[in-house]
C-alpha cells in the first residue's frame, strides 16, 4: 500500500463492510455504502472523468457544506484517474473561488447542496478552465454526479493506477490563511500515507466499529483521519454539528468509539455540561460541583488511595457516567487538533473517563507531526505529544525567545512537496541545517520530558502572532487566551498589546453562562448587548481576569479588557469580514480593525 486509493482495496480484501460510509439523506434517514459499492462507484467515476476528455494530471475541485460519502468516493475516483483533487471550503467567497480555480486551472467541480452550485456557476464565468460542474444532490439544480459514471474506460483506469507512484502529487490544499491570497499546498500520496500508517494505532477504532466524522473533509486533518478509518475498516458516519447532542442526536444514534474534534467544539460541550450543573438544585447541584472540583487534581495514570479511589467511584457512578452516556457511551478517545486545546478541558474530560488526545501539525505536514497517545507513557497534558515515527523536530532557538524555546522546524516524509506555482514562497519556508532540508512551521515551542525520558512537544505560540510591547518585551497571546478561556464565562478572547505599554484583551462573553450567572445573582437579564455594559457584569469579569493574571509574568498580565457582544464567526450571512478562519483560528488583523475603537479606548489615558 503506497497510494491513497490502495487503502480502499485493502479494506475490500481484509474486512469488507456493508456500512463502510454512511450519512443521512434528505429525508433524514441513514444511507449506507458498502466497501464493494464504494470501489465500484469510484472506478466508474474515474472512468467517467476520462470519458469527459479529462486527462491524467488535471485538477478537479470538491466542495460540500457537510461531510458525505460522495465526497470521499469522488476523491478516490480522482486519484484512480491520475488526477489531482482540489478541496475547497464551502464558506469562502466567490472571489476566493475564482482565485483558487484559476491558479489551479481546475477543469471540473463536484459540489453539495445549498448555494454551492450558484457560487461555482458565478465563478465559472471568470474561470476559463472550468468546463464541468456536477452536484451531489438530485434535488439541486445542476447535473447529478452519477451521470458521469461509465465503464468504457475501466481498462484505461487500471493502466493509469499501475503508473501512479507514491511520490506523485495527490492533492492541492489551499490554506485558509489570515492575510493575503491562499497558497496551494502540494501533498503527494506518500506524504499522507506516512501519516496514515504512523497515526492509525492511536485512533483506537477497530474493524467494524462505528466512528463519527464532522470536521470538514476539505481540511487535511479530517481528511487524513477519514482515510485512517478506511485503512482500519471502521464504519464512518458523516454528520453535521447541528444534531450531535441530545437523545435524538447523532452521538446517541451512532454511539461512536472515537471521533476527531477542534477545541472550540469541546469547549462548547464543556460549557453545556457546566450550565446544566448550574441549573440543578439542592443535593444534585452540590454533587455535580463536588465531582467537577475533583477533576482539578486529576493526573493521567494516577494511583489512588482507597479513600480517594472510593470517592472517584462515587463521582463516576453519579456524575461522570452520565457525561459518557451523553456522548453515546462508547467513546474511547477523542482526537483534537487544528488549534491549542485548553488543558482544563482535556483534564476534565480525561477525569470523566473520556480521554482526549491532542496532536499537532500543519497542512504542509499532511498534517501530523506529534500526537499524545493512549500508551501509559504517551501523554503529557499541556503538550501536543511525542513526535511520530519517521519525523524529526528541531527547535531553532536563534532569535528573541524564552530559554529553551524557538521556532519548530520539521523534517520527514510527510512534509509537503511545496506551494503550487509559488517557488519563492516555498523557498522561504525551507532552510538547510547540517545537510537536511527543514520546514519552518512558524510556531514557537520547546521539547519537554515525560515518563521514561520520552520527548514531548509543547507549543507556546505562533511566531507571527507574538506581540512586542513598547518596552521591547515579547508576549505570546495564545497561552494567555487559552488559559483564560477555561473560565465558563469567556466564549472567545483576543489579547492585544503590540507596540503598547501593557497588555489588554477583547472578550466575547459566553451568553448562556453569563445569563445563568445573572439569574443566580438576582440580576434582570436584558440581552447581551446591554449586559456587557453593566457594572456588576464588568466587576465579575474583572474577578475572572484577576484570578488568572498571577499565572503569568507581570508583562503578560491583562491590565484592561473590553466586553464585546458580537460572536466571532468563520462566516457572516451579510458578507462582512469574518473574525475566524474556516479552522476557527483568530483573524487578528480583522478583529483589530473591527474593534479599533474599543482597543483605542483601552489605551486612552
Amino acid at each position: 500500500m503506497t497510494r491513497l486509493f490502495d487503502l480502499l482495496y485493502h479494506q475490500q480484501e481484509k474486512f469488507p463492510l456493508e456500512n463502510a460510509l454512511n450519512s443521512r439523506d434528505s429525508k433524514n434517514e441513514w444511507q449506507s455504502f458498502s466497501t464493494n459499492q464504494i470501489v465500484e462507484m469510484a472506478e466508474q467515476a474515474a472512468s467517467g472523468l476520462l470519458n469527459l476528455g479529462l486527462k491524467k494530471g488535471d485538477k478537479i475541485a470538491l466542495v460540500a457544506y457537510k461531510n458525505r460519502p460522495e465526497w470521499l468516493i469522488m476523491d478516490f475516483a480522482i486519484q484512480m484517474a491520475g488526477m489531482i483533487s482540489v478541496p475547497l471550503y464551502p464558506t469562502i467567497s466567490v472571489g476566493e473561488y475564482e482565485y483558487i480555480l484559476n491558479e489551479a486551472e481546475v477543469k471540473a467541480a463536484f459540489c453539495g447542496a445549498l448555494d454551492l452550485v450558484d457560487k461555482l456557476s458565478a465563478t465559472q464565468k471568470k474561470v476559463k478552465s472550468l468546463k464541468h460542474i456536477y452536484v451531489f444532490d438530485e434535488e439541486t439544480k445542476g447535473e447529478y454526479w452519477t451521470s458521469i459514471f461509465d465503464e468504457s474506460k475501466l481498462d484505461e483506469v487500471e493502466a493509469i493506477k499501475k503508473e501512479i507512484k507514491t511520490e506523485d502529487l495527490a492533492t492541492i490544499i489551499y490554506t485558509s490563511g489570515t492575510t493575503g491570497n491562499p497558497k496551494g499546498v502540494m501533498l503527494s500520496h506518500s506524504n499522507i500515507m506516512h501519516v496514515v500508517k504512523e497515526t492509525s494505532p492511536h485512533l483506537t477504532a477497530k474493524a467494524g466499529e462505528n466512528v463519527l466524522s464532522f470536521l470538514p473533509l476539505c481540511h487535511i486533518f479530517e481528511r487524513a483521519v477519514a482515510v485512517v478509518y478506511i485503512y482500519m475498516g471502521a464504519c464512518v458516519y458523516f454528520v453535521g454539528t447541528d444534531n450531535l447532542s441530545g437523545p435524538d442526536g447523532d452521538l446517541q444514534a451512532v454511539k461512536p468509539v472515537t471521533f476527531s474534534s477542534v477545541p472550540r467544539l469541546l469547549e462548547k460541550v464543556y460549557e453545556a455540561i457546566y450550565n446544566k450543573g448550574l441549573a440543578l438544585e439542592g443535593t444534585k447541584k452540590k454533587l455535580f460541583f463536588w465531582a467537577l472540583d475533583m477533576t482539578d487534581d486529576y493526573k493521567i495514570n494516577q494511583k489512588l488511595s482507597f479513600g480517594k479511589g472510593l470517592k472517584w467511584k462515587i463521582a463516576d457512578k453519579l456524575i461522570f457516567s452520565k457525561w459518557r452516556e451523553a456522548l453515546g457511551g462508547n467513546v474511547r478517545a477523542i482526537i483534537t487538533g487544528a488549534a491549542p486545546c485548553p488543558v482544563k478541558i482535556i483534564q476534565v474530560f480525561c477525569a470523566a473517563g473520556i480521554p482526549i488526545r491532542e496532536g499537532y501539525g500543519l497542512t504542509e505536514t499532511s498534517p501530523t507531526l506529534t500526537i499524545n497517545t493512549m500508551e501509559k507513557d504517551g501523554v503529557v497534558l499541556g503538550t501536543t505529544g511525542p513526535i511520530i515515527k519517521g519525523v524529526d523536530i528541531h527547535i531553532d532557538t536563534e532569535g528573541d525567545y524564552q530559554e529553551g524555546e524557538g521556532e519548530i522546524l520539521a523534517h520527514g516524509p510527510n512534509v509537503m512537496m511545496g506551494y503550487y506555482k509559488k517557488p519563492e514562497a516555498t523557498a522561504a519556508v525551507f532552510t538547510e541545517i547540517d545537510g537536511k532540508k527543514w520546514f519552518r512551521t512558524g510556531d514557537i515551542g520547546k521539547i519537554v520530558e515525560g515518563e521514561n525520558g520520552r520527548k514531548f512537544l509543547k507549543i507556546t505560540d505562533r511566531k507571527k502572532e507574538l506581540l512586542k510591547t513598547s518596552g521591547g518585551k515579547y508576549v505570546a497571546p495564545a497561552p494567555i487566551e487559552n488559559k483564560m478561556k477555561e473560565d465558563f464565562l469567556i466564549e472567545q478572547m483576543m489579547v492585544v498589546g503590540d507596540k503598547q505599554k501593557f497588555v489588554t484583551a477583547l472578550i466575547v462573553p459566553a451568553e448562556e453562562a453569563l445569563k445563568n450567572w445573572c439569574e443566580e445573582s438576582e440580576m434582570n437579564w436584558d440581552g447581551l448587548e446591554r449586559m456587557v455594559k453593566d457594572e456588576n457584569v464588568l466587576k465579575k469579569y474583572q474577578e475572572v481576569i484577576d484570578a488568572y493574571n498571577p499565572q503569568f509574568s507581570h508583562i503578560e498580565q491583562v491590565k484592561k479588557f473590553a466586553l464585546v457582544p458580537q460572536q466571532w464567526l468563520p462566516i457572516h450571512e451579510d458578507g462582512s469580514d469574518s473574525e475566524l478562519t474556516p479552522t476557527l483560528k483568530l483573524k487578528r488583523r480583522v478583529i483589530r480593525k473591527k474593534f479599533a475603537k474599543e482597543i483605542a479606548d483601552l489605551y486612552a489615558e
